[in-house]
C-alpha cells in the first residue's frame, strides 16, 4: 500500500473500531492496513518433493473447530490423551497414540478458550466468560465459574490452581478443587486490542502472562503477589492502531529465559527470575515464538520465519517463501521447524538454514494454531476441526 493511501484508511479504521475495543482477525492484522484489492497475495507454493520422511500416525475429525471465528481453541496433550473442544461447545478426549475417542461431552456453551489441562481437570472458556472444569478420566462436570469476560486464552493448572486470562485484562488465580477464586490481577486494556489474550505459563511456582500493553509479568502462583513487570514494547505512533503492542501468541520458556514477541513491537529475551530484558530487536508477531536449545524460531507479520540467536537475538536464518500466507507460530520437532498455513498445509523446514523440505496437509481448513509437540510426535489441528498425529521417519 502507498504511503499516500495509508493515512487515510487507518483513520477510517479506527472511526469503525472505536466502539469496539478490540480487533477482530482471521488473517495477519496486516491486512486491517489495506483494502483487499491492494493486499499482498500469499506467495504461491512450488511443486515439492519431500525430502524427510513423514508418517501419519492416525487423523481425526472432532468437531466444528473455530466455526470460522477467531478462537483460541487448542488441543492438549496431557498424560497420554489428547484433549479438544470446538466452538459448538463440544470437548473431547483421544488416545494419544491411537486417535481413539475415550469421552466427548457437549458442555452447551459457545466454547472459545482451551482446553487446559493439570490437577486431573480439563478447562475451557466460553465466550460468555464461563469458566469449565471437567474430569479428565471421565468428562463429569466438576465445577463452573463466571468470570468477569470472554476467554481467549488457554487456561492453565498445577500445584492445586487454576490461572485464566480474560479479555478484559484480569488474570485470575482459582482453587482448582472448589473454582473460588483466590486472588486477581487487573491490567487496563488499551482502547484497541487484537482479539485475543496470551496465555499464561506455569513455571515451577510462577505463572507468566502477556497483556495488551506490551507488559509481560510473572506472580506467585499462590498468593498472586506481582513479582515482577517488564515493559515488552512501548507504544509508538499518532492513531490507536498504529499505537498496538499486544502480546497474543505464544510464549516460549527454555533453561530459564522467556521469549516473547509483540504485535507492532520487539521479540525479546527476558529472565524469568528477575524480569530484566536480556535482549530485544525489532520484529512485529501476532503469532508467537517457539525455542530450542539451540536458536529462537518465530513468525512474523509478514509470515516470514526467522531463526535467532538466544543470547544475543541476531538473525540466523530468515525463511521469505511463505509470505502472506498467514503462519501459525512455529513448533520444533526432531530438529525440524513446522509452520501452519491458511490452506490446511504444514511446511517443514531445516532448522539449520530454514530451507523448505517437506510439507503436507490436514484439511482444507486454515492451520492458525502451532503444532503441538509431544514425545517426538506433532499433534496438528485445523480451524476446521481436522486434527492429525503425525511423525519423522527416521
Amino acid at each position: 500500500m502507498s504511503r499516500m493511501l495509508r493515512p487515510v484508511t487507518v483513520t477510517v479504521l479506527a472511526l469503525l473500531l472505536a466502539g469496539c475495543g478490540s480487533l477482530d482477525y482471521l488473517s495477519s492484522p496486516a491486512d486491517w492496513f489495506a483494502s483487499e484489492d491492494h493486499a499482498e497475495p500469499p506467495a504461491e507454493l512450488t511443486e515439492l518433493e519431500n525430502s524427510i520422511g513423514i508418517q501419519t500416525l492416525w487423523d481425526a475429525s472432532v468437531g466444528e473447530g473455530t466455526e470460522g471465528q477467531r478462537l483460541e481453541l487448542v488441543p492438549y496433550v496431557y498424560d497420554g490423551k489428547v484433549y479438544v473442544a470446538d466452538g459448538e461447545g463440544n470437548v473431547e478426549a483421544l488416545d494419544a497414540a491411537t486417535g481413539d475417542s475415550l469421552w466427548k461431552v457437549e458442555t452447551g456453551l459457545p466454547l472459545s478458550g482451551g482446553p487446559g489441562a493439570g490437577n486431573g481437570l480439563v478447562l475451557v472458556g466460553s465466550r460468555d466468560g464461563d469458566l469449565l472444569a471437567l474430569d479428565a478420566a471421565t468428562g463429569r462436570e466438576r465445577w463452573r465459574r463466571r468470570l468477569s469476560s470472554e476467554i481467549l486464552s488457554v487456561p492453565q493448572s498445577a500445584l492445586g490452581m487454576v490461572a485464566v486470562h480474560t479479555m478484559d485484562g484480569r488474570l485470575f488465580g482459582l482453587d482448582a478443587k472448589t473454582g473460588e477464586e483466590v486472588w486477581q490481577y487487573k491490567r487496563s486494556v488499551p482502547v484497541l486490542s487484537l482479539r485475543g489474550s496470551s496465555s499464561p505459563v506455569i513455571s515451577g511456582t510462577k505463572v507468566i502472562c502477556g497483556f495488551a500493553s506490551g507488559k509481560l509479568m510473572a506472580f506467585d502462583l499462590a498468593s498472586g503477589e506481582l513479582l515482577w513487570e517488564s515493559s515488552i514494547a512501548t507504544p509508538r505512533g499518532r492513531t490507536e492502531l498504529e499505537r498496538m503492542v499486544d502480546i497474543d501468541g505464544e510464549l516460549a520458556v527454555v533453561d530459564g529465559v522467556i521469549y516473547v514477541a509483540t504485535f507492532q513491537g520487539d521479540l525479546a529475551a527476558v529472565s524469568e527470575e528477575t524480569g530484566v530484558v536480556l535482549w530485544r530487536r525489532n520484529m512485529s508477531s501476532h503469532a508467537g515464538a517457539a525455542a530450542d536449545f539451540r536458536q529462537v524460531y518465530i513468525s512474523d507479520a509478514e509470515d516470514h520465519v526467522w531463526a535467532v540467536e538466544p543470547r544475543n537475538g541476531a538473525a540466523l536464518w530468515k525463511q521469505k517463501k511463505l509470505h502472506a500466507r498467514k503462519l501459525s507460530a512455529p513448533a520444533v520437532l526432531d530438529g525440524f521447524i513446522l509452520v501452519g498455513d491458511f490452506e490446511g498445509y504444514v511446511h517443514w523446514l531445516s532448522s539449520e538454514d530454514g530451507r523448505i523440505l517437506a510439507r503436507i496437509r490436514v484439511g482444507e481448513s486454515p492451520i492458525t494454531t502451532p503444532p503441538i509437540v509431544r514425545d517426538g510426535v506433532a499433534y496438528i489441528y485445523g480451524d476446521g476441526g481436522d486434527l492429525a498425529a503425525v511423525r519423522v521417519l527416521q
